[in-house]
């Protein structure tokens, strides 16, 4: 299948979810992202999830993270003002974000920071394939990112369901993931 088909029935997968569910397999997504083997990390760089898309929510896995690396820089992605591209912010506090154009929380302000100084990076994703590519929300916001990011930068994506066989258009602009934790699994390229 195609980004775009997989872009349609994983988004109304998605939204078909009750909020219980979400909760539990938010929970089941922790418990499988603590099994991964991670070096020491100095700067992680997470979507925050919009709840209006049902979006996997990463404030777990953040707060599991801040707990495992004491001294862990945080940072999130703002959509730049020509909505091209993005900066990435530190995060001090959770309670100072704003709504962007697309009704997704960002960083109101903090210290903006390079994506080579990003250790790892929880992906947002639509679906994902078992070769390890994503479709995301089609706008290359991500794509863009992670080709500027370090190659030995660790990509996680994150997912509620399991991958698709293969995405059919994947082309050059597309960054592999290295893992993606489910509710039930997670898979490593």
């Amino acid at each position: 299948m195609n980004k775009k088909e997989l872009r349609k029935i994983f988004r109304e997968k998605r939204m078909a979810l009750e909020h219980s569910e979400t909760e539990r397999m938010n929970d089941l997504i922790l418990v499988q992202f603590q099994t991964i083997s991670l070096p020491w990390l100095n700067c992680v760089h997470s979507y925050i999830a919009a709840e209006k898309y049902a979006e996997p929510d990463t404030s777990l896995i953040l707060r599991f993270l801040q707990f495992r690396y004491p001294d862990i820089k945080i940072a999130a992605p703002r959509i730049e003002a020509d909505g091209f591209g993005m900066t990435h912010h530190l995060i001090e506090d959770f309670e100072e974000m704003e709504l962007n154009k697309y009704g997704i929380e960002e960083p109101a302000a903090g210290e903006e920071i390079a994506p080579k100084d990003i250790d790892l990076i929880l992906v947002p994703l639509l679906a994902f394939d078992e070769q390890g590519y994503r479709a995301g929300f089609g706008k290359g916001y991500y794509d863009r990112f992670l080709s500027e990011c370090r190659e030995d930068a660790i990509k996680i994506g994150i997912s509620f369901f399991a991958p698709a066989k293969r995405i059919d258009d994947v082309d050059e602009h597309d960054v592999k993931l290295d893992y993606c934790c489910t509710p039930e699994k997670v898979y490593q390229w």
